[in-house]
């Protein structure tokens, strides 16, 4: 056995035979392409999570009763501000839905596909209740949480592109998920409040007028308002869950700023 002089290795004849050494130049090339490879590796949880909310979306397109209906909408949004805005404001309300859509799904909870409303948005019926307040909480949180990401992605292709529609359409989309915040009848945020304790509602109020004098966005000034409102009712938990708080904490203080980025 012929030992190698540099790194030890068994080789077969002359130090150039070497492995280690002097590696085959496809053997470079695969090396150089490793942390690449790792880092899909690591990632591919990630990937494959976002192709399957690529296809949950894709298949709320297929219900007729969606797509007629953001036909009609699109149509009466395109007669006030133009095709462009239009198209993106149902894209964003649609994808608002179906983060509500896919928080049932995860929890095996039937529901039907979204109905377009023009001029009050779009809303889904569950066929059937949550299991307990933090189920209802992750799904009433889970619209906001999807179009808060629309909000972003709008802003992306506003900073790519400096179209103005785009910039418009990542304000409108953040003001709208922030509304659907507010702690009342049946918006998203009531339904997130019956997971939260007094103290924590008190905590929501205070951020979301923190935020106010910071961004004087109005509406966080309203969920500011009716947070407190909610800290002297009777339907309080005596304990809160936290991984709600912070969530709801979260998506004012990202869709607060959004709304008020002067785009």
């Amino acid at each position: 056995m012929i030992v190698c002089s540099q790194c030890g290795a068994a080789i077969a004849g002359v130090q150039s035979n070497c492995p280690r050494c002097n590696p085959h130049p496809w053997a470079k090339r695969f090396g150089k392409a490793s942390p690449l490879a790792v880092l899909l590796w690591k990632f591919k949880t990630f990937l494959l999570l976002a192709l399957a909310k690529g296809k949950l979306l894709l298949l709320g397109l297929t219900k007729f009763s969606t797509m007629a209906s953001m036909l009609v909408s699109f149509g009466v949004y395109w007669a006030r501000w133009g095709w462009e805005f239009a198209a993106g404001f149902v894209l964003s309300i649609y994808v608002h839905e179906m983060g509500h859509v896919s928080a049932l799904k995860r929890f095996g909870i039937a529901a039907t596909a979204p109905m377009f409303i023009p001029g009050f948005g779009a809303l889904i019926w569950q066929k059937e209740a949550a299991k307990n307040v933090e189920q209802d909480a992750i799904v009433g949180l889970a619209g906001p949480l999807w179009g808060a990401g629309a909000a972003l992605a709008a802003l992306g292709a506003y900073g790519i592109t400096h179209l103005p529609v785009w910039g418009a359409i990542a304000r409108t989309g953040a003001w709208i998920n922030l509304f659907n915040l507010t702690p009342i009848f049946f918006l998203d945020g009531s339904h997130a409040f019956r997971a939260l304790a007094k103290r924590d509602r008190l905590i929501i109020a205070v951020i979301a007028l923190g935020l106010w004098g910071i961004t004087h966005v109005g509406m966080l000034l309203l969920v500011a308002g009716v947070a407190l409102f909610r800290c002297f009712g009777n339907d309080a938990p005596a304990q809160g869950i936290s991984s709600i708080l912070v969530e709801f904490s979260g998506l004012i203080a990202v869709l607060g700023f959004l709304a008020s980025l002067p785009v």
